[in-house]
Protein backbone atom coordinates (compact mmCIF):
# COMPACT_ATOMS: atom_id res chain seq x y z
CA UNK A 1 0.00 0.00 0.00
CA UNK A 2 1.53 3.37 -0.88
CA UNK A 3 0.27 6.63 0.49
CA UNK A 4 1.73 9.30 -1.65
CA UNK A 5 0.62 12.32 -0.81
CA UNK A 6 2.50 15.78 -2.34
CA UNK A 7 1.80 17.44 0.74
CA UNK A 8 1.16 17.78 5.00
CA UNK A 9 -2.41 19.36 4.10
CA UNK A 10 -3.84 16.58 1.27
CA UNK A 11 -2.55 13.67 3.77
CA UNK A 12 -4.09 14.96 6.66
CA UNK A 13 -7.48 15.98 4.34
CA UNK A 14 -7.90 12.78 3.19
CA UNK A 15 -7.49 11.31 6.93
CA UNK A 16 -10.05 14.01 7.69
CA UNK A 17 -12.47 12.01 4.75
CA UNK A 18 -11.77 8.75 5.39
CA UNK A 19 -12.54 9.06 9.42
CA UNK A 20 -9.01 8.44 10.36
CA UNK A 21 -7.56 11.98 11.26
CA UNK A 22 -8.67 10.81 15.09
CA UNK A 23 -6.58 7.67 15.03
CA UNK A 24 -3.45 9.34 13.07
CA UNK A 25 -3.32 11.87 16.06
CA UNK A 26 -3.42 9.39 18.31
CA UNK A 27 -0.83 7.16 16.43
CA UNK A 28 1.48 9.84 16.66
CA UNK A 29 0.83 10.34 20.24
CA UNK A 30 2.39 7.13 20.89
CA UNK A 31 5.19 7.15 19.25
CA UNK A 32 5.92 10.45 20.51
CA UNK A 33 5.16 8.74 23.89
CA UNK A 34 7.45 5.54 22.71
CA UNK A 35 10.34 7.52 21.54
CA UNK A 36 9.89 9.88 25.27
CA UNK A 37 9.29 13.11 23.16
CA UNK A 38 6.96 15.21 25.07
CA UNK A 39 4.03 16.74 23.15
CA UNK A 40 0.38 17.04 23.58
CA UNK A 41 -2.28 15.87 20.91
CA UNK A 42 -4.59 14.15 23.48
CA UNK A 43 -5.36 15.14 26.73
CA UNK A 44 -6.25 12.46 29.20
CA UNK A 45 -6.68 9.13 26.40
CA UNK A 46 -8.84 11.02 24.64
CA UNK A 47 -8.50 13.03 21.54
CA UNK A 48 -8.68 16.65 21.93
CA UNK A 49 -10.14 18.93 19.38
CA UNK A 50 -7.42 19.70 17.28
CA UNK A 51 -7.45 20.62 13.46
CA UNK A 52 -5.35 19.27 10.87
CA UNK A 53 -3.80 22.93 10.27
CA UNK A 54 -2.83 22.87 14.26
CA UNK A 55 -1.69 19.14 14.52
CA UNK A 56 0.52 19.97 10.94
CA UNK A 57 2.13 23.11 13.12
CA UNK A 58 2.75 21.50 15.94
CA UNK A 59 4.18 18.49 14.59
CA UNK A 60 6.65 20.71 12.17
CA UNK A 61 7.58 23.14 15.04
CA UNK A 62 8.62 19.85 16.98
CA UNK A 63 10.48 18.10 14.01
CA UNK A 64 12.09 21.56 13.83
CA UNK A 65 13.50 21.50 17.44
CA UNK A 66 14.81 18.20 17.53
CA UNK A 67 16.47 18.51 14.79
CA UNK A 68 18.36 22.00 16.31
CA UNK A 69 18.45 21.50 19.79
CA UNK A 70 18.13 17.51 20.37
CA UNK A 71 19.50 15.17 17.70
CA UNK A 72 19.51 12.01 19.20
CA UNK A 73 16.03 12.11 20.26
CA UNK A 74 15.20 13.34 16.40
CA UNK A 75 16.62 10.31 14.73
CA UNK A 76 15.45 7.92 17.73
CA UNK A 77 11.64 9.37 16.84
CA UNK A 78 12.37 8.57 12.69
CA UNK A 79 13.21 5.08 14.50
CA UNK A 80 10.36 4.56 16.59
CA UNK A 81 8.01 5.82 13.38
CA UNK A 82 10.06 3.79 11.39
CA UNK A 83 10.19 5.96 8.78
CA UNK A 84 11.85 4.24 5.71
CA UNK A 85 15.41 5.23 5.32
CA UNK A 86 14.96 5.34 1.25
CA UNK A 87 12.80 7.94 1.49
CA UNK A 88 14.59 9.59 4.65
CA UNK A 89 17.57 9.80 1.71
CA UNK A 90 15.54 11.27 -0.88
CA UNK A 91 15.13 14.75 1.24
CA UNK A 92 15.92 17.82 -0.20
CA UNK A 93 18.90 19.20 1.65
CA UNK A 94 18.09 23.16 1.61
CA UNK A 95 17.59 24.91 5.25
CA UNK A 96 16.20 23.17 8.45
CA UNK A 97 12.82 24.37 7.94
CA UNK A 98 12.40 23.21 4.58
CA UNK A 99 14.13 19.62 5.82
CA UNK A 100 11.47 19.85 8.95
CA UNK A 101 8.66 20.41 6.42
CA UNK A 102 9.91 17.44 4.65
CA UNK A 103 10.69 15.08 7.76
CA UNK A 104 7.24 15.80 9.11
CA UNK A 105 5.29 14.52 5.77
CA UNK A 106 7.42 11.75 5.69
CA UNK A 107 6.24 10.84 9.54
CA UNK A 108 2.46 11.60 8.68
CA UNK A 109 2.69 9.43 5.67
CA UNK A 110 4.11 6.44 7.85
CA UNK A 111 2.00 7.16 10.54
CA UNK A 112 -1.13 7.33 8.24
CA UNK A 113 -0.18 4.41 6.79
CA UNK A 114 -0.14 2.54 10.11
CA UNK A 115 -3.78 3.89 10.88
CA UNK A 116 -5.24 2.43 7.62
CA UNK A 117 -3.21 -0.82 8.10
CA UNK A 118 -5.11 -1.18 11.59
CA UNK A 119 -8.53 0.06 10.21
CA UNK A 120 -8.40 -1.86 7.46
CA UNK A 121 -7.40 -4.90 9.61
CA UNK A 122 -10.18 -4.02 12.49
CA UNK A 123 -7.65 -2.83 15.64
CA UNK A 124 -8.17 0.12 17.35
CA UNK A 125 -5.80 2.27 18.30
CA UNK A 126 -4.60 2.42 21.99
CA UNK A 127 -2.77 4.81 24.27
Amino acid sequence: MTIDFPDSQKLLSNAKKAGLFDNLVVQLQKDFILANIAIDFVGGGEVRQITPEELMSVLREKVYRLIMEKFTDYLNLLYIVDVPEKAFKEIQLTDVVEIAEQVTLLILKREYQKVRLKAQFGQEPNI
